[in-house]
């Protein structure tokens, strides 16, 4: 029955934007589209370390902190998530954001150094025929 009921609201209900409207609701292409002029909202690592300390001090869930702070429930996790990597305690293989920043660095130098030996290659092989 709860299967059911769910299937029924999923096929009546739609997401435009940030409002639940009925699927008969004539809802214009701009209400879809996330606005283009919108800025990407940036928080220091300061106010990061403590929005988690106080998710992890007060006992509330992360979504009653997102809603009483106003910051999406997504990035509180993502934060909660990256504090738990970085303090040692997340899953096995992550990486925390020094070693992330370090990965980025390595593959840049090393496509770098791909590129150098491919040029040196061409560049024998060109000065071997020149020679013959």
């Amino acid at each position: 029955m709860q299967r059911s009921l769910a299937k029924e609201r999923e096929s009546e209900w739609t997401c435009p934007g940030l409002k639940d409207t009925p699927k008969s609701a004539k809802v214009s292409a701009e209400e879809w589209t996330m606005e283009k002029g919108r800025k990407r909202r940036k928080f220091s690592e300061e106010y990061k370390a403590e929005t988690v300390r106080l998710i992890q001090s007060s006992g509330k869930s992360v979504g009653q902190l997102a809603l009483e702070l106003g910051i999406g429930e997504t990035a509180l996790r993502r934060w909660v998530e990256q504090a738990e990597i970085e303090s040692g305690r997340g899953p096995a293989g992550s990486l925390k954001r020094s070693e992330r920043e370090e990965l980025v660095e390595l593959r840049r130098e090393n496509q770098r150094l791909r590129m150098e030996r491919e040029i040196l290659k061409k560049a024998t092989a060109f000065f071997a025929r020149e020679n013959q």
